[in-house]
């Protein structure tokens, strides 16, 4: 049987602008633009993706890292799902080595929390919106 070796390359996040997002992730969350390729007729292939989040796997080779493919939403379809992509639940999930860096950071820069901080079982929590109202959790897993 052959070693079957997959990942995540991308997550598709549809948004109003690519403009506007690429500002608010690399801005307000410190992302890196991975890449942004003029597709023509208005379309982009835009990636995006966490600071330093390209770590290094058990073997000590580069793992790929998941990406963020913002995708202009171009139907009314679309448009009704920008900020709403999981019917109001929670849809990405940020890990961080440091909550209270970057939740106080992000605060700074005005991203829009949706409650307090709190501590679980697992780790330290709390969600945040993206500039189009998608939900996200910081979080800081306990074995970090």
């Amino acid at each position: 049987m052959t070693n079957v070796q997959q990942h995540i390359g991308s997550i598709a996040l549809v948004v109003k602008d690519y403009d506007d997002a690429i500002e608010f992730y690399t801005q307000k969350l410190n992302f890196e633009l991975v890449e942004d390729t003029d597709l023509g007729e208005g379309k982009r292939w835009v990636l995006i993706s966490p600071p330093n989040s390209n770590g290094a796997s058990s073997n000590g080779t580069n793992s790929s890292r998941t990406n963020l493919l913002l995708a202009k939403a171009t139907t009314p379809e679309q448009m009704s799902a920008i900020g709403n992509q999981t019917g109001g639940r929670v849809f990405l999930f940020l890990h961080t080595d440091d909550f209270w860096r970057d939740y106080n950071l992000m605060l700074f820069k005005g991203v829009t929390f949706n409650e307090e901080p709190r501590v679980e079982p697992y780790g330290t929590v709390a969600v945040f919106e993206d500039l189009y109202g998608t939900k996200w959790d910081l979080l800081q897993l306990n074995n970090q």
